[in-house]
């Protein structure tokens, strides 16, 4: 048992901690404001590899195992409170590396050097007006095979990207029913181009943080896809999206712990040098009690994320551990990330008084962004509950069967 980086490692964690803290830190509020990722930022991150950095170099990724893609996202959230940056890195890494990992030869080689390049976006479509968590009963859109081709017909919602999806190109991997008789057996996935497609009406909503990336939906009336891109095999769409949110939990971990962390050191500069009845506050046990929990649930969640991240390597490049044990550890992570730098988030705000209500301090943008890791991005926290539950109990213990 090993708990130190590698020299790589370290490298790698110190070129982008550099590039976030330099380029990307001081835009946070004008992106927030401006609801949008400045082009330099995203031809940046293109130019380190931090698009679609977990798809194989062929298509112009830089095959990360999922330890550095951590790194890079605990990075990128530190620099980023807001978390729009992070959400497009770690749509695009964990999604990219399905894609990847699944689609067809012509299909990759047309969309994933363009997302790799910053040229064009990638994103996850499951989620549907009437259906959130519940994916295989509510999950209305269907897919119909015509000769060569795909007809598609239904809709999407609260889906990351639409906009830049919208506008640069690209893809959303696209979950519909090829055997609405087969249960979760009876799904498929689809590389859905929006751009420039009279088929697909688009909607936006207005998130209350995140403000960087888009969100809204989109509707398919018979959109019709070349044969190419189906991703995978016909009615395997279930488990590659199974799979798929496993990569991206890790990564929303990831996130959070370095979010959580860029939090409690804005926290902590200020109770040392604020002064409250002629003491700097940090001497106050009513403030140290709890920046000491805070500090030891950040601890917690990492060794709990880079654990899922080391299990997650193993399984992809060794074959050591299965796709159940990733789905445990993910969860775990995942029900334990969100939550803790949520409270750290609000107890800085506390510390700061009524400075921490303003928007001197980013706090707020770090309130408003990561609670909706808990909401729903990637499963709600009793979805995540339900999962651990089914690894530890089996599958005849689930609830809604």
């Amino acid at each position: 048992m090993d708990f130190s980086w590698t020299a790589e490692q370290k490298i790698w964690r110190k070129t982008v901690r550099d590039f976030a803290q330099k380029k990307i830190k001081p835009k946070i509020r004008e992106i927030d404001t401006n609801k949008k990722i400045p082009k330099e930022i995203i031809e940046d991150m293109a130019h380190l590899g931090l698009l679609g950095p977990t798809v194989s170099k062929e298509y112009g990724g830089a095959e990360l195992d999922w330890t550095m893609a951590c790194i890079a996202a605990e990075e990128l959230g530190r620099a980023d409170i807001s978390l729009a940056i992070p959400v497009l890195y770690l749509v695009e890494a964990a999604w990219g590396f399905i894609f990847s990992q699944y689609g067809t030869t012509d299909a990759k080689e047309k969309y994933l050097p363009k997302v790799t390049s910053g040229d064009a976006f990638l994103g996850i479509a499951v989620t549907e007006p009437e259906g959130g968590s519940d994916i295989v009963g509510a999950a209305k859109t269907k897919a119909v095979k015509k000769d060569d081709s795909w007809i598609l017909n239904g809709e999407k919602m609260f889906i990351s990207g639409i906009t830049e999806s919208s506008n640069w190109g690209g893809i959303h991997l696209t979950l519909a029913r090829t055997d609405p008789a087969a249960g979760h057996k009876g799904f498929s996935f689809f590389a859905v181009p929006l751009k420039d497609n009279p088929r697909i009406e688009t909607t936006l909503l207005e998130d209350m943080g995140r403000m960087g990336i888009s969100t809204g939906g989109f509707s398919m009336d018979d959109v019709e896809l070349p044969e190419n891109h189906l991703i995978g095999e016909q009615n395997k769409g279930f488990y590659y999206a199974m799979e798929g949110f496993s990569a991206a939990r890790v990564l929303i971990g990831a996130t959070c712990v370095g979010a959580s962390e860029a939090a409690l050191e804005l926290g902590i500069d200020h109770i040392k040098t604020r002064k409250s009845f002629g003491r700097p506050l940090g001497s106050f046990e009513g403030i140290q009690f709890p920046l000491a929990e805070h500090y030891a649930n950040i601890e917690s969640v990492k060794l709990l994320n880079y654990r899922a991240a080391w299990i997650m390597d193993k399984m992809y490049r060794e074959g050591k551990f299965s796709h159940h044990d990733v789905s445990l550890a993910s969860a775990m992570s995942k029900l334990r990330a969100p939550i803790h730098a949520f409270a750290v988030m609000n107890e800085v705000a506390d510390w700061l008084g009524a400075a921490g209500y303003t928007k001197e301090y980013p706090v707020e943008m770090g309130i408003r962004g990561v609670r909706s890791y808990s909401i729903g991005a990637e499963g709600t926290m009793n979805i995540m509950r339900v999962i651990i539950a089914r690894e530890l109990l089996g599958k005849e213990f689930l609830p809604y069967k």
